[in-house]
């Protein structure tokens, strides 16, 4: 296996290499001026306004920027924001864990429900109980983030008045302190319920597939006439080869709790990623847009290799020699 990790991160550089400059090129030959906004400035000159691109590197050709953006990157510095001048790193560090709080329970929230109603949906099968998480997981993916989100605001924020619509950041939360415990569960509870929503019906939707192609198999009739429990045949057997495929779906879901679920950071007005992400591409933000993609890109890269090695451990039958 030792190997074929190395195998594997050896593959990752070039790939890795070739996803950085391509998005760099992308950005740099968008339209978009990140000092439009002093060309609107009367009291800015010309002059001055040519300075401050010299300053930032901008008068240079898009290739010679992507050299120098990737020797600080190898260091790990990402470089500076156009827009607030803070370094790059220290706006997604700001921002992640309001991501996490919400984005980061809300996957973890949707694996915990996804995989057991999968599996009592595929053991009863055609029940009342496989009818009802089935029609849910079809409303749950069928209907968008963002109809969800605003369904939600207008029913228990603008009609009911129980539950903030725009989220809070500043808020001092302490697991000691009750007040913004109860404060922070009010304002998480609705992009926790809209993101959990949609996840879980994906999830439980695959989950229920591959163990109902599992169930006829003939393992799983060798162990059920060898007199074992149908609880361990399921569970020990069945779930086991299920999960195989659904752990790839789990592990490339987890970049995305990092890289935030645009839409809902939107809705509710969450500082997180996905909102730095957007306000630096309405901006030109180039270095925040180049940095927030890369590091998503290496998160997808890494948690393929994490599936992969995962393979290993739910099925003995795969070698990495």
């Amino acid at each position: 296996m030792g190997k074929y990790l190395l195998r594997r991160l050896l593959i990752a550089i070039p790939t890795l290499l070739l996803i950085s400059m391509v998005v760099f090129a992308i950005l740099a030959l968008a339209p978009g001026d990140p000092l439009a906004q002093f060309a609107l400035n009367p009291a800015v000159p010309p002059e001055v306004r040519e300075n401050i691109r010299r300053s930032l590197g901008l008068d240079q050709p898009w290739h010679i920027r992507y050299v120098k953006w990737l020797a600080a990157a190898l260091q790990g510095d990402l470089g500076y924001s156009f827009q607030s001048r803070v370094p790059v790193m220290d706006l997604i560090w700001q921002k992640l864990p309001n991501t996490l709080a919400v984005l980061g329970v809300a996957y973890v929230i949707s694996v915990l429900l996804a995989i057991p109603i999968g599996v009592l949906s595929a053991v009863k099968r055609y029940s009342v109980f496989d009818h009802a998480a089935t029609t849910f997981a079809f409303m749950g993916f069928s209907v968008p983030t963002f109809f969800t989100g605003i369904l939600l605001i207008l029913l228990f924020s603008v009609k009911l008045r129980w539950l903030p619509f725009i989220y809070d950041s500043t808020i001092n939360f302490s697991i000691f302190d009750a007040e913004s415990v109860l404060k922070q569960l009010k304002q998480s509870i609705m992009p926790i319920t809209v993101l959990a929503l949609f996840q879980t019906a994906t999830l439980m939707r695959f989950v229920r597939s591959e163990m109902l192609e599992n169930m006829p198999l003939d393992y799983v009739r060798t162990a059920r006439a060898k007199g074992l429990h149908e609880r361990l045949v399921v569970i020990r057997h069945v779930l086991r080869n299920s999960l195989i495929p659904v752990v790839t779906l789990v592990a490339l879901g987890v970049p995305t709790v990092f890289a935030g679920a645009l839409i809902t950071e939107q809705i509710f007005r969450i500082p997180g990623i996905g909102s730095l992400l957007i306000s630096g591409i309405q901006n030109s933000d180039t270095p925040v847009v180049m940095g927030t993609t890369f590091i998503f890109s290496v998160l997808v890269v890494l948690f393929n290799i994490v599936a992969d090695l995962l393979y290993g451990v739910l099925d003995p039958r795969i070698r990495y020699d």
